[in-house]
């Protein structure tokens, strides 16, 4: 859990979760930001998603607090927690049976890398790059473009000599 995000951040996740909710207008489905909390089970840890979908009814493990069939789960990462949201929560991520995608989009460059369950429990993977690619999020019915993911987003110049 990271505290104090910064303005690109807040940027891509408040762009994403505007243009998802917006899809979702009047549909049983709706997509939570960064405050809900992510039961994995058997309620072993829990996480804060920067965005989180559901559709049908949503189950809780109590009153409101913690949702536990989320279907989407995005997150959106900085240079220093990409090794964290792809390594560590991915491992987390697949015990939540509800779960049909994965989607982590790059704070820095526009890139989006998704991960979709399949029905033998494999996930495919598949990297989007460019402000001109989409994804569609079939778990919510939505598409999702990365100009609109990051619109007004500024990218960090890097010298072509860094590694």
């Amino acid at each position: 859990m990271m505290a104090g995000a910064s303005r690109d951040h807040n940027r891509a996740v408040g762009n994403a979760f505007t243009r998802l909710s917006n899809q979702l207008r009047n549909r049983d489905c709706e997509v939570f930001s960064s405050d809900m909390r992510v039961e994995i089970f058997p309620m072993t840890h829990y996480t804060y998603p920067d965005i989180v979908g559901v559709c049908g009814e949503q189950q809780y493990d109590d009153e409101t607090q913690t949702l536990a069939n989320p279907m989407l789960i995005i997150e959106v990462s900085s240079p220093s927690t990409v090794n964290y949201d792809r390594d560590e929560k991915f491992i987390r991520y697949p015990r939540i049976t509800s779960l049909h995608e994965y989607v982590l989009i790059a704070q820095a460059i526009p890139r989006l890398e998704s991960y979709v369950r399949q029905p033998n429990v494999t996930w495919i993977y598949t990297l989007i790059e460019g402000l001109e690619g989409q994804i569609e999020l079939a778990s919510i019915g939505c598409t999702l473009s990365l100009a609109d993911v990051y619109r007004n987003v500024k990218f960090e110049t890097r010298d072509q000599n860094e590694a």
